[in-house]
C-alpha cells in the first residue's frame, strides 16, 4: 500500500490519545484477550485493512492461538473452531461493521445476550466501535503491513489510558 498521510504525524495528539486510551481500556478491561483479537481481525478483514490484519493475526498467534482460529476467521460461520460465544460477538461485529447493510440488529444482538453480560456487550460494542476507527485511519491514509510485531502498540496504548485517567 501507498502511505498517503502519516496521520500518526501529523494528526493533533488529543484525539489520537483518546482512541488509544479506548484501546488501551479494552485490552485491560477484562475482555477474553483472544475474543478482542477475533473481534479486531474480523472488522479489519471487512475494512480491507491490511496494517491491522497483520497486526491482530500476529498478536492472536503471540497469545499462543491457533494459528486456524486466525486464518478461518473469514468463514467462520463454516469453521467449527469457535465458540457460541465467539459466534455470536462476531456476527454482533459484522453488523455493526457493516451498518449500511445490516437492517433489523435484533437477531444478532439477542443472540450476544445470550453469551454476554450487559457490561460485556458495551465493551464488546466499544471494541468494534475503536477498531472501526482505527481501521479508517489506516485504510484512509494508508499504513504498510507487514513490519509489525507482537506488543509494538502496548506502551502507547497504556500511556494515553494513563494520560485519560489523570
Amino acid at each position: 500500500m501507498t502511505i498517503r498521510l502519516d496521520y500518526l504525524k501529523h494528526a493533533d495528539p488529543e484525539p489520537l490519545t483518546a482512541l488509544s486510551g479506548l484501546s488501551g481500556y479494552l485490552h485491560e478491561c477484562g475482555i477474553d484477550p483472544a475474543l478482542l483479537l477475533l473481534i479486531e481481525l474480523r472488522a479489519s478483514q471487512l475494512n480491507g485493512c491490511a496494517y491491522c490484519v497483520d497486526m491482530h493475526t500476529k498478536d492472536l498467534e503471540a497469545l499462543g492461538e491457533d494459528r486456524a482460529r486466525g486464518y478461518l476467521l473469514a468463514t467462520w460461520r463454516e469453521a467449527n473452531v469457535y465458540t457460541e460465544a465467539e459466534r455470536a460477538a462476531l456476527a454482533w461485529t459484522e453488523v455493526l461493521t457493516k451498518l449500511h447493510a445490516a437492517g433489523d440488529l435484533q437477531p444478532e444482538y439477542e443472540e450476544l445476550a445470550k453469551h454476554f453480560s450487559a457490561k460485556q456487550m458495551v465493551r464488546i460494542t466499544l471494541g468494534v466501535v475503536a477498531i472501526n476507527g482505527w481501521n479508517r485511519l489506516s485504510v484512509a491514509f494508508g499504513r504498510d503491513a507487514g513490519a509489525y510485531k507482537p506488543g509494538d502498540l502496548t506502551p502507547i496504548f497504556s500511556k494515553s489510558l494513563q494520560k485519560l485517567r489523570s
